[in-house]
């Protein structure tokens, strides 16, 4: 489209521009040539306007001097740790969580012609996206729900940065802290869950030893021989410990007839 070109005031400075490198062989080669790490990508810059529409590199790339100019942008993961935000949940409980987000730019011509300054309003970005989402949460589903509203956050930041050339790969929440005297509410509590689960385990136990006792009473019963031998097989394990314990057996029938 020629109402996107230079146009004919350009193309001369950038005519002259060759000719100076040409007259000036071998030395302006040195200023010209510029090298692009295989991390790395050059938007580059033709009086004003980005050449190509893409980014340059890896290798070895041409700057014309006077009318060129370029940026360096690194596509390399970049690892952006929040500080720990004053979070009021939903059930107003204040907490401070601190996170960190993993980011990478695909588009190096997004990050560098559609926004100032990337880095930084990724940062503030992830900031507030992680207080507004939190303050919808109540304290239980925080706690719980880490990894759920992980994948929230980068979702949403995923989206609104897409603009910037930006792609957010991964968001942890690093940490919840509550205050000392609520992790003290929660500590009774939960011991007194324990305490209640507890006595009621207990008194299962009581009641399935009673049910088994009473069994044990009816067969005993129908068979009085039976219960001799049990009275028997008691005083054999009495008699196997070293103790000075004297047993002096009594008949059952002389109780009765008192």
């Amino acid at each position: 489209d020629r109402r996107e070109g230079i146009g004919v005031c350009g193309w001369i400075l950038v005519s002259f521009s060759f000719l100076l490198v040409l007259i000036t062989f071998p030395i302006s080669i040195w200023t010209c040539i510029k090298v692009i790490r295989e991390y790395e990508r050059a938007v580059v810059f033709r009086l004003g306007r980005i050449l190509s529409k893409k980014a340059r590199g890896p290798g070895l790339i041409l700057i014309l001097p006077c009318t060129d100019t370029f940026v360096k942008v690194d596509l390399r993961t970049v690892t952006c740790n929040i500080p720990p935000q004053e979070i009021l949940t939903k059930d107003a409980v204040p907490t401070q969580v601190d996170g960190v987000v993993y980011y990478r730019i695909h588009s190096a011509v997004s990050a560098v012609a559609n926004i100032t300054d990337v880095h930084s309003a990724t940062f503030l970005l992830a900031q507030t996206t992680l207080r507004n989402i939190l303050g919808t949460q109540s304290l239980a589903q925080l706690l719980a729900g880490r990894e759920e509203i992980a994948h929230s956050i980068q979702a949403i930041l995923d989206s609104a940065t897409e603009q910037w050339g930006i792609k957010v790969a991964r968001v942890e929440i690093k940490d919840v802290r509550i205050p000392v005297a609520m992790q003290r509410a929660m500590a009774a509590e939960a011991e007194a869950a324990r305490e209640a689960k507890a006595k009621v385990v207990a008194a299962d136990g009581e009641m399935n030893a009673s049910k088994a006792l009473k069994q044990a009473s009816m067969v005993l019963a129908e068979s009085p021989a039976g219960l001799q031998l049990r009275y028997l097989q008691t005083l054999t394990t009495l008699a196997a410990e070293n103790n000075s314990t004297i047993v002096f057996p009594l008949p059952i029938n002389i109780l009765e007839s008192l």
